[in-house]
């Protein structure tokens, strides 16, 4: 994981020409940690401290009526004003691109980036919707009836992907 981070990372300061104006955006949970440890990163390779912030999208969901009666809202922490900035989203999976939509429409609220680019640990495909991801760790080929889970230490005790059978629940599944 931290080698494919450390991938990762160097990519988006290619991709930037540097990391002027760059602002690391976690989606919640694990793309929290994620973005902590690519900021932590960055700053070790480039000397510079990179913004970064964490976002909660519970609320801007399309399917938040089938996840739970009373969902679970993190928080959302902006390190200032983004517009004009080059924002990356980060997460630990991308599946459907539901989640990336609603990160989407939470960054609309919070203001007016330059860009907006997306940085993913691990790429499963099935989208439902035209998203790609502009940095991804690994591509894993899954079936629907497969799910992707990432545990990341700071929350699961230990760095590790894992891909497992669903059991239960709805053939279309909902992103982590």
């Amino acid at each position: 994981m931290e080698r494919v981070l450390r991938r990762i990372a160097v990519e988006i300061v290619e991709r930037n020409k540097g990391l002027e104006r760059v602002i690391l955006l976690g989606i919640q949970r694990r793309g929290v940690y994620l973005a902590a440890r690519l900021r932590e990163m960055l700053r070790e390779a480039e000397k510079v401290k990179v913004p970064s912030g964490e976002l909660d999208i519970t609320l801007y969901r399309d399917d938040i009526s089938v996840l739970s009666d009373q969902p679970v809202v993190h928080s959302t922490s902006v390190p200032g004003d983004i517009t004009g900035k080059k924002v990356v989203l980060v997460d630990d999976v991308l599946f459907t691109g539901r989640t990336v939509r609603a990160a989407l429409d939470a960054i609309t609220d919070l203001g007016r980036p330059e860009r907006v680019q997306l940085a993913v640990l691990v790429d499963r495909g099935h989208r439902e919707l035209p998203i790609a991801a502009d940095y991804v760790g690994k591509t894993v080929p899954t079936s629907r009836s497969e799910n992707v889970e990432v545990r990341v230490k700071e929350l699961d005790g230990e760095d590790r992907v894992v891909i497992c059978e669903r059991t239960g629940g709805t053939e279309s599944g909902v992103e982590a």
